[in-house]
């Protein structure tokens, strides 16, 4: 095959680089939403004029690499907070983590060129596209960060309305719907105006929904959202660890004594990952500390736990007694941070974390019905509830401060709010150094404490909803309609059929 593109080499190469950035640039928080059509189109139209598979395959994978290159350009700022030892990596960091996901985004460059022209080629891009992002949760312990679906949460209420079909479809059948409707915008007039009427019914059903959604009649408790704001560097040192846990314990009665003071609700204290600097399960005195801090609240604190030869990141529920209630350990770690994934054959962290059992729900006097996560977790669409358990309220506690004032913890604060959408679950937001959220069960955040604060927020838990279309089936649906695009740009038309009967099929 003749390529037709009109440039050629390193001038290619960086038109795709280019391409994929800007698309990347859609994403939370920038939301520049008019350049996704613009990169995606730029990466289909090269894939359908690209020499062979292979060239079309090259340009995604660049394609791949701006767009996660530029999306997860934070993570740089994770090596930094230890650029002592790992000083080599720093120019690595995110460009690293593109090369692994980037060939994702080869698949359907190769794909879309074995039908024909036109709708059949719309189809398969968007339908393939979709299944490979969702595949991204089987590489290591899985990787679903920045899904287009994320793109559609403005702020405030307008992304409170665009993002409501996710109750049905996910946040990937709503990544499928900006692939769709990106490409078809190109595709003349009529298609223009489809593209606008189904835009229009989106927004009326988005709408309909945040008007007519009935909470179910369940009292939540209030929470208490400690945020101590602790450098990244002193938690790793533990160069401060007493005066921080004071500054904690601080906040914890600050919280409590408005908490109690507002009456009504009972309040439950929540500390974010790593909130305390030690070993919290063998620490009688710091959890007697903290049950005094309360004023009789139970506490929810993030902290190491040693188990034999294994180390866990869990989230430990203290009684009001001081006593352990219920100790959670974080099932899903990150891979490169949390483990090695086998792809190194060399060792980069200092030491590794063992996964927990799995999710759970628990039953708690003064909590009610909690699905307890740490911080990773909640990226992960469809598997944030105990299976057959569905709890009342989530709860995820995080420490973002690895990734400074940056696009990370907003990105990371955003999937908490997909999530809420898609189970019909208040999801509670807890971060060290911020930003620390409570988001109903329509994904309307319903208070906020920013980044870089050491305060406390105290606000009511909202009631959940009747379970969802999406929690009850979920993934399956999005992957569903994925499929079917596909399948339909595969059905041959009756001239295809009779061309393949007489032998001359014209792809």
């Amino acid at each position: 095959m003749i390529s037709t593109l009109p440039v050629r080499g390193w001038r290619l190469a960086g038109l795709m680089l280019l391409a994929g950035g800007l698309a990347a640039l859609s994403l939370p928080p920038v939301h520049a939403l008019f350049l996704l059509p613009v990169g995606l189109m730029i990466l289909y139209r090269v894939s359908e004029d690209a020499r062979s598979w292979k060239q079309a395959a090259w340009c995604g994978f660049l394609f791949g690499m701006g767009f996660h290159t530029v999306g997860l350009y934070w993570l740089t700022n994770a090596i930094l907070t230890r650029v002592h030892e790992f000083w080599w990596v720093v120019p690595f960091a995110s460009p690293g983590v593109a090369l692994l996901i980037a060939p994702f985004i080869c698949v359907p460059a190769i794909l879309c060129r074995v039908v024909r022209p036109g709708w059949r080629r719309v189809l398969m891009f968007a339908g393939s596209w979709t299944v490979m992002d969702m595949g991204r949760v089987f590489m290591f312990s899985g990787f679903p960060w920045n899904p287009l679906g994320s793109d559609l949460e403005l702020p405030g209420f307008a992304g409170d309305v665009m993002i409501q079909p996710a109750s049905v479809l996910g946040v990937d059948g709503l990544s499928l719907a900006l692939v769709l409707g990106s490409l078809a915008i190109f595709r003349g007039r009529r298609a223009a105006l489809a593209v606008l009427a189904v835009s229009v019914l989106w927004i009326a059903a988005g709408t309909w929904r945040l008007s007519s959604a009935t909470p179910l009649n369940i009292t939540n408790p209030r929470a208490v959202l400690v945020q101590g704001n602790v450098p990244e560097a002193e938690v790793i040192s533990h160069a401060d660890a007493v005066g921080n846990f004071r500054r904690y314990l601080s906040l914890t009665a600050q919280g409590a004594q408005k908490a109690f003071a507002e009456g009504g609700r009972p309040p439950v204290v929540i500390w974010p990952e790593s909130g305390f600097p030690g070993l919290l399960d063998e620490d009688t005195l710091a959890r007697q500390m903290i049950a005094r801090a309360a004023e009789g609240a139970p506490a929810l604190v993030g902290s190491d736990r040693e188990s034999g030869k294994d180390w866990f990141n869990s989230l430990i529920a203290v009684a009001p007694d001081g006593s352990i209630a219920a100790i959670y350990d974080k099932s899903r770690l990150v891979p490169f941070g949390e483990y090695q994934p086998w792809i190194l054959p060399f060792n980069v962290l200092p030491g590794v974390l063992t996964p927990g059992p799995g999710l759970k729900t628990w039953d708690l006097p003064g909590m009610g019905r909690v699905g307890p996560m740490v911080c990773y977790e909640i990226i992960f669409s469809g598997s944030v509830t105990a299976r057959n358990d569905r709890p009342d309220w989530l709860v995820t506690i995080s420490n973002d401060a690895w990734y400074g004032n940056s696009a990370g913890p907003r990105q990371h604060l955003a999937t908490g709010r997909m999530r809420a959408v898609e189970e019909g679950l208040p999801v509670v937001f807890a971060n060290n150094t911020g930003i620390s959220a409570i988001y109903d069960a329509t994904g309307h955040e319903t208070a906020r404490l920013g980044w870089g604060r050491a305060d406390v927020l105290v606000s009511d838990i909202p009631s959940p909803l009747p379970p969802t279309f999406f929690s009850r089936f979920g993934r399956a649906t999005p992957l569903a309609l994925s499929i079917l695009c596909m399948v339909l740009a595969l059905v041959p038309t009756q001239r295809k059929k009779r061309d393949w009967d007489l032998g001359v099929y014209k792809g």
